[in-house]
Parts: structure tokens; C-alpha cells; sequence
């Protein structure tokens, strides 16, 4: 059979099982575009912005699984899209972003929006190519699906010029492909397995650290498994929160610059440390030199890149979570037959002692609405059982503090880039993929406004999405950091031009409601997701004043956490438990 290339993209992507693109038109990519209006295999999902439909492609991996899609023209196309593709690679996150590029002929001209798309690209990709054949079509589409969901996944980018989608040739889609230099490893080396689980099984003051490799890899089973068969305290990233269950009572909380005080507690006094799925990253770790000083680590990671990189590691091993964690529970022996039992029982005793001080403690008889009553009333209502996504800022904090993840891709936010303007678009990626399911958008009022345009979207395509607002009239998190770090000199991060939130959803065909006294909150948000067909946009007012604790200043140690004020209301300073 033979097909123009445009036709051979859109078969292609349906033959690789794809149902949904994101995606934006554009000169370059018509050809495509016209493909796709000539079949309905792939459904098109049309974004008001490049970048809002790479975060819906985003937030579509990862509530799934499965590699988001994005189709872009060339040009203003490609670089809008940048952004997105940075979260997603920062992330791990599976994707596959077709662009349509200018005529071979005319690459290099400074034609009519063009941009060297695998340059500009590729600091912020796993891979890319530029198809300059036809015939090559159907085969790197192949490759940039592999690509994208093996090992440690991530976006590939196909740039393809206007001529190729044009030409025609013989259509064969491939059903595998084998890369000489790409092979990712499956399997951890067995006598490194080994190795690691002596380690834990004598150690006297374990903990295990996961991050969002844990649930990119579907590791989460195994998990649990392991850290059910051992009984050693859990912690997870904020990409890992879902990866074990947080109502499970050897979680003790996410890590981190603002994690629980038990957590960064162990973490710092640990003896052993499993690390699976995480990258040490500097939220994590805080000062290189005070990060744990008496662990032994063992990471776990499809990365060999990742190991070793930040800190130093006594047992690596390369692998899928999945496959590692399956051959370590192999070798687990049960409780009874373990001769490190009375000091577990010490530690424990240790870190009860540390959440003893409920370091996530807030105001709750204040006159105002404090925003981390809305979470837990958010957690409440919808009975634990929502996609949240969220965008970046004190509300990203909160929401990953107050609602408890106890399945894996509910928690859909950018971690690593931490890309204002990702929540909105993501939750539109989630509610396409699981239409019926409840999907609400934590945001904050400088968040929301960078992609508020796809709310258009959201109408057209009738989602059904609950956006919860956190009105502080600041960029949160900029004023908490000018307040401890710049002597509350407040430079550019007051909204002082917000718009009325109720009209503007209003305008969209949306519903909008405002919610100002804390008395409000839990009717308001019953209301609000007892409105199942429509898009509800709650502004929340809340408190200005309010900041994220605990908080573990930059060049500082998980031993050196500032905690809530004390009633005197003095500058926040750590407080030791003894």
C-alpha cells in the first residue's frame, strides 16, 4: 500500500495504538492535519497553545502510562512546545512530539518559520531525528516510540519537513526494532542483589527512599511488597508520592525541602538507605555534605547516568524498579528469622518520637482560610480517591502534604522543572484519558493565568474538571522566599491586576464560584464536585500570610528544618526533638 507521508504518520501512530494527540496547526504541519481530518482512529485534541497541549500530552502519560502525543507546526510551534518538553524530560515522562518542519530544500534558508528544531531540541529531549526520506517515515516513528517508553523514559522529537509529508511510498509499519547503540537493561546484576539485601537485612537504622521511577516503571506492587516483607520505614519524592501507600503505617511522609520532619530525620540519621527510582536531586538532599553522613546506599535505577552522579553509592544496581524489586523480594526472608529486630524496634521507637512533634501542625481556628484546610477538606470529599494535578508554588506544596496518595499516577505535577502553567493543561491530558474519573486542578493565581487560555479547551471538549484556586493575591512561594531570605523586600510578587475568577470562567461557558470564609469550604467544595458535567473554577481566598513548613533553607541539612512559628510568632527556627 502506499501512502504520502502525512498518511503515513497518522497510520503509524494509530498502528503504534495511539488514540489521542495534542496538538496545534500550522503551515508546516497541514499535510498531516489533513490526514487526520480523513480518519478516525486518532482523535485530535485541539490545545489554544503549544505548550498547553505538550502538558496535556504530560498529563496523559503519566495518569496512563502510555506515550502522550503532541503534532506542532514549525517554527513558534516548536520552540512554544520547548517548555513542555523540558517538564516531560526533566520527569521521565514518555513522549513522542511530531513537528512539521519547512521543505528539505529550505532548511537552512531562514525560511518562513523556520527553526533548527533538533538543535533548539535536543538539551531537553531523550532523542530526536529529522526525517529527510519518506521512506525512512514509518521506521523512526517506530524507533521514537521505543525510545520514549524503554529505560528511562522520555520525549523523543520527529521533525519532519512539508516535502516529506508530500511524497509517497510503501507502507509497512514495523511490529519491533532492535538499536545497536540503545539497549536499555532490564535486569539487575544478581549478585549485586545479593549484596543489597545483606545490607538491609543487617542493618540497624534502614530507610527506603523512592522517587517517580518507581511508578514510571510500575514498580508500585513490589514496593510494597518489600517494604511490607521488611518492615523499614518508607519515603517518597514528591514524584514518588502514590508509589507506596500513604495511609500505610510504615509511610512516614514525602522527603525533602518540605517534607515531614520525621522523614528528613531518618533520612539524615540512617545507617542503610534503598534508594529506587529517585535521582538525589538538591529538594531531596539539601547540602550535599551533610546528606546522610553514616548511610551505606544502594540505588536502584534504569539510569546508569543517574547513579552515583549526585552522591556516592556502595551498591548500584542497574535495572528496571520492577525487575530488581521482584528478584529482592525473592531473597527476603520472613521477620522471625532475622537477627536485626530489637534495633529496628529502637528505630522506630526513634522516629515515633519525631512525628510526635506534627511538623505539618497549622492554624486551624483561624478567621481565614487557610490553605491547607482546603487540601485536607479537598482529600475528605473526594474520599482520597482523585487525580490531582497541580501547577507550582506553596499550593503544590500543600497539596502534596495534605493529600494522601495511596495509588500510583494520581499525582500529576512537574517536579523537576517545576513549570508554572502545567496544571491546568494536565488535568485536561488526565479527564481525555479517563473520562469518567474525577480530576481536579490545584492551582494558585499566578499559575493558572499562563495557560488560563485552555479553558477554551476544556469547553470545547466538554471536561469536566474541578479547578480548586488558592487565592493568596502573591506568588506564594517567591513571598515565603523574599520574606526568610531578602528581608521581606516583596519585589514583583504581588498580583496586583488579578482578574475577577468567577466572571472569567464565566466568559469561557464555565462555572465560577468564590469562596472567602473557612466555613465555606467543605459545602462549597461538595457543591462544587456535585456538579459532575461541568468545569467548576473555585477561587479559594486565602491567607497571605500563610508559608509551607517545614522547610529546609537552601545549603542546609534534613537535620536543620525550620518549623511553624512558635505562638510568640518569632522568625521560624529549627527545632530540635530530643
Amino acid at each position: 500500500m502506499e501512502l504520502t507521508g502525512a498518511e503515513i504518520v497518522v497510520r503509524s501512530l494509530a498502528d503504534e495504538g495511539v488514540r489521542h494527540v495534542f496538538g496545534y496547526p500550522g503551515g508546516a504541519a497541514l499535510h498531516i492535519y489533513d490526514a487526520l481530518y480523513k480518519q478516525d482512529r486518532v482523535q485530535h485534541i485541539l490545545a489554544r497553545h503549544e505548550q498547553g497541549a505538550t502538558h496535556a500530552a504530560d498529563g496523559y502519560a503519566r495518569a496512563t502510562g502510555l506515550v502522550g502525543v503532541v503534532l506542532v507546526t514549525s517554527g513558534p510551534g516548536v520552540t512554544n512546545a520547548v517548555t513542555g518538553l523540558a517538564t516531560a524530560h526533566m520527569d521521565s515522562i514518555p513522549m513522542v512530539l511530531v513537528a512539521g518542519q519547512v521543505p528539505t530544500h529550505l532548511i537552512g534558508d531562514d525560511a518562513f518559520q523556520e527553526v533548527d528544531t533538533v538543535g533548539v531540541t535536543r538539551p531537553c529531549v531523550k532523542h530526536n531525528f529529522l526525517v529527510k526520506d519518506v521512506a525512512d517515515l514509518a521506521v523512526t516513528i517506530k524507533k521514537a516510540f521505543f525510545i520514549a517508553s524503554t529505560g528511562r523514559p522520555g520525549p523523543v522529537v520527529i521533525d519532519v519537513p512539508k516535502d516529506v509529508t508530500a511524497n509517497s511510498t510503501k507502507y509497512s509499519y514495523p511490529k519491533s526494532v532492535k538499536m545497536r547503540s540503545y539497549a536499555p537493561v532490564r535486569k539487575g546484576n544478581r549478585k549485586q542483589i545479593k549484596r543489597a539485601v545483606e545490607l538491609l537485612l543487617n542493618a540497624e537504622r534502614p530507610i527506603i527512599y523512592t522517587g517517580g521511577g518507581v511508578i514510571q516503571g510500575g514498580a508500585e506492587k513490589e514496593l510494597t511488597k518489600t517494604v511490607q516483607a521488611l518492615g523499614y520505614p518508607c519515603t517518597n519524592t514528591l514524584m514518588g508520592l502514590g508509589g507506596f501507600p500513604a495511609s500505610d503505617p510504615l509511610f512516614i511522609g514525602m522527603l525533602g525541602m518540605h517534607g515531614t520532619y520525621e522523614s528528613n530525620m531518618a533520612m539524615y540519621e540512617c545507617d542503610v538507605m534503598l534508594a529506587v527510582g529517585a535521582r538525589f536531586d538538591d529538594r531531596v538532599t539539601g547540602d550535599l555534605k551533610k546528606f546522610s553522613p553514616t548511610a551505606r546506599i544502594i540505588h536502584v535505577d534504569a539510569d546508569p547516568t543517574s547513579i552515583g552522579k549526585n552522591v556516592r553509592v556502595e551498591v548500584p544496581i542497574v535495572g528496571e524498579a520492577k525487575e530488581v524489586l521482584a528478584d529482592m523480594n525473592a531473597l527476603i526472608p520472613d521477620n522471625g528469622k532475622r537477627s536485626n529486630g530489637e534495633a529496628i524496634e529502637k528505630w522506630w521507637q526513634r522516629i515515633k518520637e519525631w512525628q510526635g512533634l506534627k511538623s505539618l501542625n497549622y492554624d486551624r481556628d483561624s478567621e481565614l482560610i487557610k490553605p491547607q484546610f482546603v487540601i485536607e477538606k479537598l482529600f475528605e470529599v473526594t474520599g482520597g480517591d482523585a487525580f490531582i494535578t497541580s501547577d507550582v508554588g506553596q499550593h503544590q506544596m500543600w497539596a502534596a502534604q495534605f493529600y494522601h496518595f495511596d495509588q500510583p499516577r494520581r499525582w500529576i505535577n512537574s517536579g523537576g522543572l517545576g513549570t508554572m502553567g502545567f496544571g491546568l493543561p494536565a488535568a485536561m491530558g488526565v479527564q481525555i484519558a479517563h473520562p469518567e474519573a474525577t480530576v481536579a486542578c490545584v492551582t494558585g493565581e499566578a499559575s493558572v493565568m499562563m495557560c488560563i487560555q485552555e479553558l477554551s479547551t476544556c469547553k470545547q471538549y466538554d471536561l469536566p474538571i474541578k479547578i480548586v484556586n488558592l487565592n493568596n493575591r502573591y506568588m506564594g512561594m517567591v513571598r515565603q522566599w523574599q520574606e526568610f531570605f531578602y528581608d521581606r523586600r516583596y519585589s514583583h510578587s504581588y498580583m496586583d491586576a488579578l482578574p475577577d475568577f468567577v466572571h472569567l470562567a464565566e466568559s469561557f461557558g464555565h462555572t465560577g464560584i468564590c469562596v472567602e470564609k473557612p466555613s465555606e469550604v467543605e459545602d462549597a467544595l461538595r457543591e462544587m464536585f456535585g456538579r459532575k458535567d461541568q468545569l467548576v473554577f473555585m477561587d479559594f481566598i486565602t491567607d497571605q500570610t500563610e508559608n509551607v513548613y517545614p522547610m529546609i533553607a537552601a545549603g542546609a541539612g534534613h537535620n536543620e528544618m525550620h518549623l511553624q512559628p512558635l505562638s510568640d510568632g518569632k522568625t521560624p527556627q529549627a527545632r530540635e526533638v530530643a
